[in-house]
């Protein structure tokens, strides 16, 4: 079955098309897919910044920098001629946190709600709060954009496992947790629904003081107080996010492998965003195999059969060798036809495995290269 085609240059040169976000399991090659797509755009004309949330330094390298931080950097060596511009980051969770706390507060309960030992912990390990300063930065970026600021398009690099789209719950999840009944119960309850001093609530209270500690609980009580004022306009700004990431002025790549178990995640990607109604472009399959000789496994096994290995050693072993490689090829065009068959609609393109890393510009351009040449390359449908 032949897939529909993933016309990537398409899809990166419509001005129409703000944000770019590339998910897939790891070890698929989807830091470098994110990079090639910012180089390519950017070569091509738009003003890109390429945001990483996974920790890992591929991105830096890739790049030719050194490293990324939670400032836009500018990336030397990308051709301008047309107009365009590629900055690079990385999402410090805390301090976007920090910045985000600073900014709607005043600086004296901004410095307040910063030295709480429960904040501390909540914005540097807390789970959730990765997916949910992923959004809060994504969001900073695009009204920065949007109010004539330096970008055209943001690419978004997301963390390599099934949590990468997490941030998709990332407005309900914050709402769990600032809403949550255990940290109301925190609350003073002095002040609102809480007047009535029962002794069903001191009970509780005297338990939480038991298992966590006085002092624990009085951290998490002058947090949930000095952040309740600010707890709205992050939830606001979390579903604002959420709803561009549904608009029309996003899109997702999913990124994979032409292996039994990455494609079981791309699946599960492609199915996620599906049900959550997100605009998915389709599939990119990264380091699939080719052969310019179309000489079967089986015949250049039974070639190798009829040379004598000890004449002809470079031969047999080129023989087997290509054998060996042509059943790679087949395997992976069963698996992506498998894939295409229980998956029809979804456009997929593939990039040729490299004899080398990428760990450059020069290779990033290759591999935008192959991604947009990905239609006019033969055989790419299985």
């Amino acid at each position: 079955m032949s897939a529909p085609v993933l016309d990537v240059d398409h899809i990166i040169g419509d001005l129409g098309t703000k944000i770019v976000i590339c998910c897939g399991s790891g070890g698929v090659g989807k830091t470098t897919t994110a990079a090639a797509l910012a180089v390519r755009a950017a070569e091509a004309g738009r003003r890109v910044v390429v945001l990483t949330i996974d920790p890992a330094r591929r991105l830096a390298q890739s790049l030719g920098l050194g490293e990324l931080d939670n400032t836009p950097a500018p990336v030397s060596g990308v051709d301008t001629s047309n107009g365009g511009s590629l900055d690079a980051m990385m999402l410090d969770m805390k301090r976007t946190f920090d910045d985000v706390v600073l900014a709607h507060s005043t600086p004296e309960k901004g410095q307040q709600i910063l030295a709480n030992p429960f904040y501390q912990a909540l914005s540097s390990s807390f789970a959730g709060t990765q997916e949910y300063m992923a959004m809060e930065k994504l969001g900073q970026l695009h009204n920065e954009s949007e109010n004539g600021g330096s970008w055209d398009l943001i690419v978004v690099d997301t963390p390599p496992a099934r949590s990468a789209l997490d941030f998709l719950d990332a407005p309900e999840h914050l709402s769990s947790l600032l809403d949550g009944r255990f940290l109301r119960l925190l609350l003073t309850p002095a002040r609102g629904p809480f007047k009535l001093m029962s002794v069903g609530f001191t009970l509780v209270s005297t338990a939480m003081n038991k298992v966590l500690g006085t002092q624990v609980v009085t951290d998490v009580q002058t947090f949930v107080t000095a952040f309740e004022a600010l707890f709205g306009g992050f939830r606001a700004r979390a579903q604002q996010t959420f709803e561009l990431l549904s608009s029309e002025h996003t899109t997702f790549f999913v990124v994979a492998t032409a292996e039994r178990d990455a494609l079981r995640e791309a699946a599960y990607f492609v199915d996620r965003l599906t049900e959550e109604g997100m605009p998915l472009s389709g599939v990119v399959v990264n380091r699939v195999h080719a052969s310019a000789v179309k000489v079967s496994a089986d015949r250049s096994l039974a070639l190798a059969e009829d040379l004598d290995s000890a004449d002809q050693p470079i031969e047999v072993m080129a023989l087997q060798r290509h054998a060996a490689v042509m059943r790679v090829i087949e395997r992976e065009q069963m698996l992506l036809h498998r894939f295409s068959s229980s998956r029809p609609n979804v456009a997929r393109t593939q990039i040729q495995a490299l004899p080398t890393d990428v760990t450059d510009l020069e290779s990033l351009r290759r591999v935008g290269s192959l991604l947009s040449a990905q239609h006019q390359a033969p055989g790419c449908d299985v």
